[in-house]
């Protein structure tokens, strides 16, 4: 394969859309990313284990460890502003058209 065959798509700014999730569903999905990667990031920075994350969040450590991963589909937006919030964070919504 020869770099001439190689064809390139633009991405659409949302994964979960090019990926062909319903665009509403995609949205959600990728709040949820979003949430994720800021908790992750927040835990790294405090310093915790995973065990006392666990204890801080309210969750069990292999609940955290899935958090961690990224696995966007083992929680709902709604319990990812919660953990947020327990980790110190400070979610708000803003909407666009």
């Amino acid at each position: 394969m020869s770099e001439n065959d190689i064809s390139v798509t633009e991405g659409s700014g949302n994964v979960f859309v090019d990926l062909g999730f319903e665009p509403a569903e995609a949205e959600v999905m990728k709040l949820r990313a979003e949430v994720m990667i800021r908790i992750a990031q927040q835990l790294k920075a405090q310093g915790w284990t995973q065990a006392e994350a666990a204890r801080r969040l309210g969750i069990t450590q292999p609940r955290v460890s899935r958090l961690i991963k990224g696995k966007v589909e083992d929680f709902s937006l709604d319990k990812l502003l919660t953990l947020a919030t327990r980790a110190g964070l400070h979610p708000e919504l803003r909407l666009s058209p």
